[in-house]
């Protein structure tokens, strides 16, 4: 038998697993590493945050990715050269904060590695039939695997696809087997670059529980500083702060099926990106508006589609909470814009549940690996149109 096969025998059986859980996001800032306990499986799981931390990624790895991010044409042997690129970065960046922590590789059983999203193309975005559903994730996992020496779980969205979802979220998964409360419906709102919720019923009304993109988040935003400001991001909202919503603007940026269409849904940049605005732009005449003006548009346009989401799929349950996480939590505008067309709920940031938010989604990574090697695919079989499935493509490292 393959020693690795054996070693992974040995760690499937074990009380608790030790996992890294990984993610780089839309915004590309950097590599979220989240050091996780994890014991039991499926609606035994226990998960411990040991440690967190985020390696920034240099300009120049950055400036390369965007060669390929989102783009329908593009140069295929630098999509290639990335793929094999980011594993080893990826690796690289894990060793360095194994080392830092006084860690040695020896010690971790398994990487969850989500990879860099470069494009998404479910056919609810497309439009097109041509091909099935399809999402590409970059930072290919044997290189990880073979950088640090621990067997790496890797291509979590692939099974999502082939088992008939369309790869997004995923985060229903752990959230589910985690955060499911008895008497209180949650809403798990994690605002990256696209904004995701997953909808928690309080398991005593026996509701099924799902969870779905609900358009943009930081994305649009992070995209017009890049563009127009040269700053990775309008931190703390200070230039959207400056300026005034434009309601004929942010009409015409709420104008579009996506917004109407039902629930789970899945979207990211490839529909919300600058061409979406110079759209919305032409269509409202504001094509002269002010930089602040527009950034406090982009706010208020994503702070409406989460809020109009809450409320078409989960205040009906009863008594209902939402509890934020991702890069948004960090907008102080969008967050009050948030709370504002919520006034009858409840909106707190998610370490109240017992995590910090920025590890969240790496955290909930690590998890998927664990349901990986030791869970079963029917303890998700009380989510939504969720492929009863276990995800994840397994690396050793020889």
């Amino acid at each position: 038998m393959n020693n690795y096969v054996q070693k992974l025998y040995t760690i499937a059986g074990k009380k608790s697993r030790l996992i890294i859980g990984l993610m780089s996001g839309t915004s590309m800032d950097g590599l979220d590493i989240a050091l996780c306990r994890i014991s039991g499986s499926g609606r035994r799981t226990g998960l411990i945050l040991h440690r967190f931390m985020t390696k920034s990624y240099s300009d120049a790895f950055r400036h390369r990715i965007r060669k390929v991010f989102a783009k329908r044409s593009i140069d295929q042997q630098v999509l290639c050269g990335l793929h094999a690129l980011i594993g080893q970065v990826h690796g690289q960046l894990i060793n360095e904060a194994l080392h830092g922590w006084g860690i040695s590789n020896e010690k971790i059983d398994l990487i969850a590695s989500h990879g860099q999203t470069v494009f998404h193309a479910p056919q609810a975005l497309t439009g097109s039939s041509d091909y099935p559903n399809s999402t590409l994730q970059i930072g290919d996992g044997d290189h990880v695997a073979v950088t640090t020496g621990i067997i790496t779980v890797s291509d979590f969205r692939q099974k999502h696809i082939a088992a008939g979802g369309e790869g997004a979220p995923l985060a229903a998964y752990g959230d589910y087997l985690l955060y499911t409360d008895e008497y209180e419906t949650r809403v798990l709102l994690n605002i990256g670059g696209i904004a995701n919720f997953t909808v928690l019923p309080a398991t005593a009304g026996g509701n099924l529980c799902f969870a779905a993109d609900v358009g943009p988040g930081n994305t649009l935003m992070d995209q017009y500083m890049q563009a127009h400001m040269g700053m990775e991001m309008d931190r703390d909202a200070a230039v959207a702060s400056t300026g005034a919503v434009n309601e004929p603007l942010l009409m015409a940026l709420l104008d579009h099926e996506f917004f109407s269409s039902p629930f789970p849904k899945t979207t990211g940049p490839e529909l919300f990106n600058l061409q979406y605005l110079s759209a919305a732009q032409r269509v409202s005449e504001t094509e002269m508006l002010p930089a602040g003006d527009v950034l406090a548009t982009l706010c208020a346009f994503s702070a409406s589609a989460i809020v109009s989401g809450i409320r078409r799929t989960a205040l009906h349950y009863g008594s209902t909470r939402v509890y934020v996480s991702g890069g948004g939590l960090h907008n102080p505008l969008l967050l009050r814009l948030i709370k504002e067309g919520l006034p009858d709920v409840q909106v707190s940031s998610f370490a109240e549940l017992g995590i910090l938010p920025d590890a969240k989604e790496a955290a909930l990574f690590a998890l998927l690996a664990n349901e990986t090697v030791a869970g079963d695919a029917e303890n998700v079989a009380s989510i939504v149109d969720a492929p009863k499935v276990c995800m994840g493509k397994i690396s050793f490292p020889a």
